[in-house]
């Protein structure tokens, strides 16, 4: 990502707010990043530039007059090329490094590389381009050269486009570099594009969520609200390494991470392949690896033993506050404080009903004729502490019919459950709920700071010491459908036992062998699918929780004009 400590406008941030201005805040603005094939194709190309770094000739001060050449001189001299020349201009307020630099005498043609062809346009580029070459124009004016033109080259079909710095590409790109500068001063985001086909190869584009912001801006105005186009993958290829053999040591190897114990390699995991090294317990992890993940925006998340979820290191990615101020300011409006409540206990009932009206159908009839009707009165309630009363009521009736949805295969097992009970846990199906809440609130905090909001801090879970509030207000909405759900299925196929469990009269807990079973169950049930109510479209659970922090975020800002929990039917 450009530094922009100085002040100073990257000219290759300019290419993004000719773009889209929507996309040059979110990325130089609010430093945020993420990687696809085309910036992958786009790094490789730059690759063999980026190996040299050379200073730019100082411009003759006057042309020279021509001279008789001699004898051994005759014939075109070769002009000098200069590689990743870095220039600056105070005047301008912008910077860049040019690609390649040809200059001869006083003349310098900056020529800039691209991924891919040239379209099939009158110009043969883009205007982005166009105006990004233009800026490097200006550079080298300021530093003495005459430049009348540039040169795009499209690494893929190996073509030369020529781009005349025409009167009108300047002005063009004069007004757009003022432009920029006052966007970049500003904290509310510019709107999103409609329908626009330039959002279908943005790698930012599950960060922007321009249909999901307008379809969101309809909602509950218009029923029918606009569609929806799922411009992110339905999973991620990367997913969490989980490491919990104690005593064990996680290092690295190049970009691979390496896991052993007493010399034994235990595992060996490529970088790209991690989206958060989880270590549970007595595991060390090198200071080196540590740098290379906070580098790789990899968080390293740290439970204990005892399934606690103690905390989280991560690097440091993102460079904006406006997030946080936007949920310290809404944490401090008990309208906002109790819009939000609304919709995560909104959400959370629906969800637990669904499941027992899934799984335990007439069974739990008159449990599910009672939440029906403690559901109905949470819209209308305007007391937060009335409203957790509700959310307590509705959870007992859950609770009880519990055990109806437990059809275990393992008969040697005590799978009784009567209520909900932790710190510690008393029976193996506490022991599975407490494990499960855990790695869910995991999974919140990692998306919450992915965002620029502060876990800590939440508006239904008033701020408490030791308690990630705003990660159990995301939470709460999926405790049924994930959690409860992979507890559910891990009794009911046998993928956990009786001999997975260590008890004392106080206590039940994971054995090590338990703790793999769950983790698989509960990674899979990540991986699923899952409708989204509003928008239509299809992605994982875990997409789906990130979503939820992302829409969470829009809301605090005002992006969005309201936050609606995930529901299923």
């Amino acid at each position: 990502m450009p530094d922009d400590s100085s002040g100073l406008l990257p000219v290759r941030m300019l290419n993004e707010f000719a773009y889209c201005p929507r996309l040059f805040h979110l990325m130089h603005v609010e430093g945020r990043w993420e990687e696809n094939v085309y910036t992958f194709q786009g790094k490789t190309v730059h690759r063999r530039l980026e190996r040299f770094e050379d200073l730019l000739p100082e411009a003759p001060a006057e042309a020279k007059p021509a001279q008789e050449p001699k004898e051994a001189d005759k014939g075109d001299e070769a002009p000098k090329v200069s590689r990743s020349v870095s220039l600056t201009s105070e005047r301008l307020g912008i910077t860049g490094k040019l690609d390649l630099v040809a200059t001869e005498g006083d003349e310098a043609i900056p020529v800039d590389t691209k991924r891919g062809r040239p379209p099939d346009n009158h110009e043969r580029s883009w205007e982005p381009e166009r105006v990004q070459l233009m800026a490097q124009g200006l550079l080298l004016r300021e530093h003495g050269y005459k430049c009348e033109r540039g040169v795009i080259y499209f690494a893929e079909s190996k073509t030369r486009v020529d781009v005349p710095f025409t009167p009108d590409l300047e002005a063009r790109t004069l007004a757009l570099i003022g432009e920029a500068r006052l966007q970049a001063a500003r904290s509310e985001l510019p709107e999103p594009l409609e329908d626009s086909p330039k959002c279908n190869g943005c790698s930012l584009n599950g960060i922007c969520l321009p249909d999901e912001t307008l379809a969101l801006r309809c909602v509950p105005q218009d029923p029918v609200a606009p569609s929806v186009r799922r411009l992110y993958p339905v999973r991620d290829d990367a997913v969490p390494l989980y490491v919990q053999e104690q005593g064990a040591v996680v290092g690295k190897s190049r970009e691979t991470l390496v896991v052993r114990k007493q010399g034994e390699e235990l595992a060996r995991v490529r970088l790209m392949d991690i989206s958060q090294l989880v270590v549970c317990g007595n595991v060390m992890v090198t200071a080196q690896t540590v740098h290379l993940l906070c580098e790789a925006g990899v968080p390293v998340v740290h439970l204990s033993m005892g399934h606690y979820f103690y905390g989280v290191t991560s690097g440091i990615h993102l460079r904006n506050s406006f997030d946080r101020a936007a949920q310290f300011a809404a944490a401090e409006s008990p309208d906002r404080r109790l819009a939000l409540a609304r919709a995560i206990v909104l959400a959370k009932c629906a969800n637990q009903r669904t499941m027992l009206r899934r799984n335990a159908g007439s069974q739990a009839a008159a449990a599910l004729e009672g939440m029906e009707a403690l559901i109905g009165r949470v819209p209308g309630e305007s007391d937060l502490e009335v409203l957790l009363g509700l959310e307590g009521q509705i959870a007992h009736h859950y609770f009880r019919c519990f055990h109806l949805l437990l059809k275990p295969r393992d008969f040697e097992a005590d799978w009784e459950f009567n209520q909900r009970n932790r710190r510690p846990p008393r029976d193996p199906v506490n022991a599975l709920l407490s494990f499960g809440y855990a790695l869910l609130a995991k999974e919140c905090t990692v998306a919450l700071l992915s965002e620029g909001l502060d876990p800590w801090w939440g508006l239904y879970h008033r701020p408490r010491h030791g308690r990630p509030g705003l990660a159990l207000d995301l939470m709460e909405e999926f405790r049924p459908v994930i959690v409860d759900s992979v507890v559910v299925t891990a009794v009911n196929t046998g993928m956990v036992s009786a001999a997975d469990f260590r008890r004392t009269e106080s206590a039940c807990m994971l054995s090590p062998e338990g703790r793999k079973a769950f983790l698989r169950a509960y990674e899979g049930r990540l991986d699923q699918l899952v409708t989204h109510p509003i928008f239509g479209y299809k992605c994982s659970w875990r997409q789906t929780v990130r979503l939820q922090a992302r829409l969470l975020a829009r809301w605090l800002r005002g992006d969005v004009p309201a936050y609606h929990g995930m529901t299923t039917r």
